[in-house]
């Protein structure tokens, strides 16, 4: 195999740092799956260009006198999970099906080294459909516990989200009361009534 040069993310030549990655559909993904994996490679194109927008939807809102922290959020929303979607998400889906490539071309090879490459192909694919199916799972849960984007507007237009009696009361209800609940509360001498 030819060596390969890292060529993405693409930067620009003046910026000093180097590409991360090695992805070439063509000669990484089997053509019968090429076209699935460049639809989940633009949907996480999609997903960065949303966080974009919410971060010039923030700064309009901040400048149009809402809170400059949610401004910063979206900073670091952009920052932090535009790579991390990437390498914890898109690169497992990837490798699952180049490792398929690989491990079906090195039959004709090396029948006993294809065997042992066929199991981090596996892994990688119950990797990403394990992901996916907890995706699913927690959308159902979100779903079922009554939750909607309407939903999620009200609570956020009324500023119930932040509410701490709110939270301490829905974390309650997950944990159980952690603490033991005592009758009275106890009297301590006050000033100089201590020994």
């Amino acid at each position: 195999m030819a060596e390969r040069i890292n060529n993405f993310p693409p930067l620009p030549k003046f910026i000093p740092l180097k590409p991360c990655f090695y992805q070439n559909f063509v000669d990484e993904i089997p053509i019968d799956y090429q076209s699935l994996v460049k639809r989940i490679y633009h949907l996480w194109i999609f997903y960065c260009i949303t966080l974009v927008v919410n971060l010039i939807g923030c700064l309009a809102w901040w400048i149009g006198g809402g809170p400059g922290v949610n401004f910063g959020l979206a900073i670091l929303w952009l920052v932090l999970f535009s790579p991390c979607s990437y390498i914890c998400w898109f690169r497992p889906v990837y490798k699952a099906f180049r490792g398929w490539l690989a491990a079906t071309m090195f039959f004709s090879t090396n029948v006993a080294a294809a065997v042992f490459m066929l199991f981090p192909a596996i892994m990688f694919t119950m990797s990403a459909v394990g992901m996916f199916f907890y995706l699913l799972k927690v959308h159902k849960i979100y779903r079922g516990a009554g939750g909607s984007f309407q939903k999620a507007q009200d609570e956020w237009n009324s500023g119930s989200w932040r509410d701490p009696p709110s939270r301490e009361a829905q974390y309650n209800n997950f944990s159980g009361n952690s603490l033991p609940q005592y009758p009275t509360v106890p009297n301590y001498p006050t000033g100089s009534q201590w020994p």
